[in-house]
């Protein structure tokens, strides 16, 4: 039957939704009131007749984005009173605690573009609470989000971040689910670092995830083919450290639905590939107050502070222990690998790109520290939280730190290994809290069983099949 006409649902142009999304991302950086925002948002999705439903997410504790569509005039009636299971959500409640609560968190409110998500939808970030409406414990966004305006609130401190995230781009659509079926992924293209003629798959790939992170307030930089064969890089600008994290899962999310109307997958896999370079989730970093940047002093051992050094120094003090949420999946551990420009080496440096943190070259605007150690499977809100309270609060190095940060120790090579220490950490403990350490441990060690300890030279099945990010329920199910 032909229906066209029928449907009036909203679609807007690409400048169109720039100029929006980046007015609430400004409303955002300002801190407009919560209440204001609530009330602007709830009259206008009212007026606005065009929209059908209203996307709304969380994050699990593994980082997996979980989305619910909830009918517009639903919503607008039931906003606070938003219920759902958690004991489906691996990590989350147990079955006889199952009723969990979503809070709207309307200042992460975007606008999408509709050749990707469809017509006439709006998508919105929340965070997870307890039926009682107390803050959820394994929600790391909101954990992430009340340290941050914690520290705002306390004294102007603001903690900026440019995530630097990586992918590849493989020939079929769910290449990551089918690969225990042909045990490989075919390249795109086999082009190198910054190699892609225009129309090229993978450039138009780069080309339409590139747009509508523009269309969606993401503030570009710049994009290219990186180093590894069909692996792509789209950078956006630094933002404060929640805004970094939402948009590192859009990225993801915007990436894998542009290569699946492309019949490809975009993978997140740190390692998908043996005999190439992997992906990685570079974390640029810093603190600033007043507009003025604290890890920033020309007069300083590579322009750094006192303060970003100290904070340098705690994060390589307790690498051990956080390993594991900046390396959350058994794949991740074959990207540690010194023979590809792999971050393993416990060592902060300028130049040296295997050295876990970094100090690239920067001004008083633009001073930071990078730490390189970071997979793009973590979870980024999870990430964030550990590495801001590490860098602040983490235990220092008892010998002098010159002495400790030129000596070269290494991260763990397996996640076992990550596991045990991270499940012996006192530090661990106090920063995400006994439960979460247990239950996180739980997690992964139960991926982690699943496969061979010694990673050995072949990308193994289950490595893929039990990825968190690759989620194939049925599988899980038969053990």
């Amino acid at each position: 039957m032909e229906t066209k006409g029928l449907r009036t649902f909203l679609e807007i142009p690409y400048d169109e939704l720039e100029e929006r999304n980046l007015k609430v991302k400004e409303q955002r950086l300002k801190r407009v009131a919560p209440e204001k925002l609530r009330e602007e948002r709830i009259e206008y999705l009212t007026k606005e007749r065009a929209i059908k439903a209203v996307t709304v997410c969380f994050t699990d504790l593994e980082g997996r984005l979980h989305m619910l569509d909830y009918d517009k005039k639903f919503l607008i009636k039931s906003a606070d009173n938003l219920t759902f299971d958690g004991s489906s959500i691996r990590g989350f409640s147990a079955q006889q605690e199952s009723d969990l609560r979503l809070n709207i968190d309307w200042s992460a409110f975007y606008w999408l573009p509709s050749d990707i998500f469809g017509p006439g939808k709006v998508l919105v970030f929340s965070e997870v609470l307890e039926r009682d409406g107390t803050p959820y414990h394994a929600d790391l966004r909101g954990k992430l989000k009340q340290i941050t305006e914690a520290m705002y609130q306390k004294d102007g401190t603001v903690f900026h971040v440019a995530p630097e995230i990586e992918g590849f781009l493989f020939k079929g659509r769910d290449a990551e689910r089918h690969y225990h079926e042909v045990g490989r992924f075919d390249f795109i293209s086999i082009g190198g670092y910054y190699h892609s003629l225009p129309g090229d798959v993978l450039r138009t790939f780069i080309d339409k995830v590139a747009e509508a992170q523009r269309a969606m307030g993401f503030q570009n930089e710049k994009d290219h083919p990186e180093v590894a064969p069909s692996q792509f890089e789209i950078n956006f600008s630094y933002s404060e450290a929640l805004i970094a994290a939402d948009q590192i899962q859009l990225y993801k999310l915007l990436s894998r639905q542009v290569a699946a109307q492309m019949d490809c997958t975009a993978s997140f896999l740190p390692k998908p590939v043996t005999g190439v370079n992997g992906n990685g989730m570079h974390m640029n970093m810093s603190l600033s107050k007043g507009g003025k940047n604290l890890f920033y002093d020309k007069d300083g051992q590579d322009g750094l502070s006192a303060m970003g050094w100290e904070f340098i120094d705690r994060i390589l003090n307790n690498a051990n222990d956080i390993c594991l949420t900046l390396n959350s999946s058994v794949n991740a551990y074959r990207r540690l690998d010194p023979h590809f420009e792999a971050p393993n080496q416990i060592k902060a440096s300028a130049n040296n790109r295997g050295a876990m943190m970094r100090i690239p070259f920067g001004n008083e605007r633009s001073a930071r520290v990078e730490c390189r150690s970071v997979a793009p499977d973590a979870n980024p809100y999870l990430v964030l939280y550990t590495l801001l309270r590490t860098g602040l609060e983490g235990p220092q190095p008892q010998e002098d730190a010159e002495t400790k940060r030129s000596r070269t120790r290494f991260l763990p090579d397996n996640i076992f290994d990550a596991i045990r220490l991270f499940k012996s950490s006192q530090f661990i403990a106090n920063v995400l809290g006994e439960s979460v350490q247990s239950k996180f441990a739980e997690l992964k060690t139960a991926t982690a069983e699943r496969s061979p300890k010694q990673l050995g030279t072949r990308v193994k099945y289950s490595e893929i099949v039990f990825h968190h990010e690759v989620t194939n329920q049925y599988l899980w199910s038969q053990f």
